[in-house]
């Protein structure tokens, strides 16, 4: 017997109830995952996802390029020489380094860039036409940002965040090689180096590219007569002017003693 005092929920209460956001499981609800309250959820989520996919493709060590996304192969003079150059050490980084997983074991010294155009376009060309795989870390942008077309489709990565895609470019690098750019390029190298220098990450071989390009945008010489950094600290970093020159820098700071294990950053 119905309690009189009491209504009887009717069909169009219940529809409401199912309808209503917080009747979603939390999982699927995008308003809620994508609310202030989630942020800490949502920066775990982009650290996750592509460290779950690059542990599936064993990808063990990487080699790191940084470089303008304002240079074109077609353009004349040094910037259209940067990207040559960037294409180059792509190529020969994954022929010499035998990244390719044929026989079983994992990836070795995969060229890892912003996934971009310009320089970062170039290094994963060289790295494609290897037959090698290599690695785009994309960023939001609020001008989009594209992938550029030669990274492999498996490892394209899009970030929200730049902390996590900066994290992610330094857990397995193995080298970093720096072409001649802007803010973006200066806050990568300055990272990385930052890493480095603190003992936060183990050393690992830095090469600028372009001798001439460094030693215009950054006197390193004054910040050492400021007292500003130890007088060691230019040692961290190197030049090269050459895609050659980049692997024989590599190969001298001992790229291939380098251990494959991903470290904490």
């Amino acid at each position: 017997m119905t309690d009189s005092k009491y209504p009887e929920p009717d069909h169009a209460s219940i529809q409401a109830q199912l309808n209503s956001p917080s009747y979603s499981l939390a999982a699927l609800d995008r308003d809620f995952l994508l609310s202030d309250a989630m942020r800490g959820v949502r920066f775990m989520l982009e650290y996750a996802k592509a460290e779950e996919i690059l542990r599936k493709w064993r990808i063990n060590s990487t080699i790191v390029v940084f470089g303008s996304a304002r240079v074109s192969e077609s353009e004349p003079g040094r910037r259209g020489r940067w990207y040559a150059e960037a294409r180059k050490f792509g190529r020969l980084c994954s022929e010499r380094s035998r990244p390719i997983n044929g026989d079983g074991k994992a990836h070795r010294n995969v060229i890892a860039t912003g996934g971009g155009p310009g320089v970062m376009e170039a290094a994963n060309r060289g790295a494609f036409e290897a037959g090698a795989p290599s690695i785009g870390f994309n960023i939001t942008l609020p001008h989009e940002q594209f992938p550029n077309p030669y990274t492999t489709p498996e490892l394209t990565f899009q970030f929200h965040y730049f902390a996590m895609r900066k994290m992610h470019l330094a857990m397995r690098a193995r080298a970093l090689i720096v072409f001649p750019g802007g803010f973006g390029t200066f806050d990568e190298l300055f990272e990385l180096m930052t890493l480095v220098q603190t003992g936060k990450t183990h050393k690992l071989p830095i090469v600028l590219f372009d001798k001439e390009f460094w030693s215009k945008a950054i006197c390193f010489e004054a910040l050492v007569e400021a007292g500003t950094i130890s007088p060691e600290d230019p040692d961290l970093f190197c030049y090269a002017n050459s895609a050659e020159e980049v692997w024989d820098r590599l190969v001298e700071k001992g790229l291939h003693m380098m251990p494959d294990e991903p470290h904490t950053v």
